[in-house]
C-alpha cells in the first residue's frame, strides 16, 4: 500500500512537498520507509531542513482542558540545501518508530478514535514550515497483541482508547505521552473492580504492563484505585500460555486491590480462575510515585522481582 501526502504550493516560493510511504502499516520499533519529494517554483528556495514527525491527538494532564494535536517524535531526513527554480529533489528515508509508539490498530480494526500521521516539515525560513501529512497505522507488537487477545478471550470489552500528554511517575518512559486502553470488566472478575485501564510501556527487550484498577460505587460516592505492574520478555512470547499469564496478573492485581480496600464493606478477593497452568507472575517493584493504591485509606502491596 502506498499513501501520499501533498502540500499546497507556498504562495511566495511556489514550493510543493509530496510524501509517500511504501507501506503505512507498521509496528513499534520498526522503520517506516518512504520518500519526500520537493519541487521549487519560479524562484530558488533555500531549505533549512526537512523533518518528519509523528503526530496524534492527546488529552492533557488537566482533565478540563481540550484534546490537542501533539508531535511526539521527530527525525531530520535532510539538512540545509538550495533548491533551484523549477527543479525537484527526492529524499528517501527510513523513519524509526520508538518502541513506545501508541498502537492504533488491532486485528485489522482501528482502536476506536485513535489516529496517527507522519508530518513532513520543509523549513524555508525560521518561521515557515511547508508541511504534508500522511496517515500511519501502528499494529501491536506480538507481546501486546497476545495481551489484548487474552483480555478479549477472558471476557473484557474495550470501551475507550486514548492518549495522555504526560508521563507516568516512576516509569521509565522515552516519549512525553502514553496510551491508555479502558475496559468493561469481564463477569468473572466483576465485584472487586468495576473498571480496568491497560497501559503498555514497550522497550527492545520486553514489555511492561500496567493494570490500573478502579472500584466505583456511584450511589455511595466511593472510589478506590490501585496500580500493579508486570513485565514480560519478547523472546519466547509465542510459547507462553497467555490466558494463564493475563489471568494470573488480574488475580494478583485484584487481590492486592481488594486487600488494600479491606476497610470497605464491598471489598472481596477473587478465588476462582478461568484458566491456570502456571504460577502467577510477580509484579515489578513499583518505582517512586507509582504503585500501591490511591483514592482511599488502606495499605498498598508490592511484589518483588521481574515476572517470568
Amino acid at each position: 500500500m502506498r499513501l501520499t501526502g501533498v502540500s499546497p504550493e507556498s504562495g511566495w516560493t511556489g514550493l510543493s512537498v509530496r510524501t509517500a510511504l511504501a507501506n503505512a502499516s507498521t509496528r513499534p520499533g520498526l522503520r517506516l520507509p518512504g520518500r519526500v519529494t520537493v519541487v521549487a517554483g519560479s524562484t530558488d528556495v533555500p531549505v533549512l531542513h526537512v523533518r518528519l514527525g509523528l503526530v496524534t491527538t492527546a488529552e492533557p494532564d488537566d482533565p478540563e482542558a481540550p484534546r490537542r494535536l501533539v508531535q511526539f517524535h521527530q527525525a531530520t531526513v535532510a539538512d540545509a540545501f538550495v533548491l533551484p527554480a523549477g527543479r525537484g529533489r527526492s529524499i528517501p528515508f527510513e523513519f524509526p518508530l520508538p518502541w513506545e509508539t501508541p498502537v492504533t490498530v488491532f486485528g485489522g480494526v482501528p482502536l476506536l478514535s485513535l489516529r496517527m500521521g507522519l508530518r513532513t516539515e520543509v523549513a524555508v525560513e525560521p518561521r515557515l514550515g511547508q508541511g504534508a501529512m500522511v496517515p500511519v497505522f501502528v499494529h501491536p507488537l506480538p507481546t501486546q497483541a497476545h495481551v489484548l487477545a487474552a483480555l478479549d478471550t477472558l471476557g473484557f470489552s474495550m470501551r475507550q482508547a486514548g492518549l495522555v500528554d504526560g508521563r507516568l511517575p516512576g516509569v521509565a518512559q522515552t516519549l512525553p505521552l502514553h496510551q491508555r486502553l479502558g475496559y468493561w470488566v469481564a463477569p468473572l472478575y466483576a465485584g472487586p473492580i468495576t473498571e480496568l485501564e491497560l497501559i503498555f510501556i514497550a522497550e527492545p527487550a520486553g514489555l511492561e504492563v500496567i493494570l490500573w484498577l478502579d472500584r466505583r460505587l456511584a450511589l455511595a460516592g466511593i472510589t478506590h484505585q490501585s496500580i500493579s505492574r508486570f513485565r514480560v520478555w519478547h523472546v519466547g512470547a509465542d510459547q507462553r500460555d497467555w490466558i494463564a499469564t493475563v489471568d494470573a496478573w488480574l488475580r494478583t492485581a485484584i487481590n492486592r486491590h481488594a486487600a488494600a480496600a479491606a476497610h470497605a464493606d464491598w471489598s472481596a478477593t477473587l478465588s476462582g480462575s478461568a484458566h491456570v497452568s502456571r504460577p502467577p507472575d510477580e509484579p515489578i517493584h513499583p518505582g517512586f510515585g507509582l504503585g500501591g493504591t490511591a483514592g482511599g485509606a488502606g495499605v498498598g502491596g508490592s511484589g518483588g522481582g521481574d515476572g517470568t
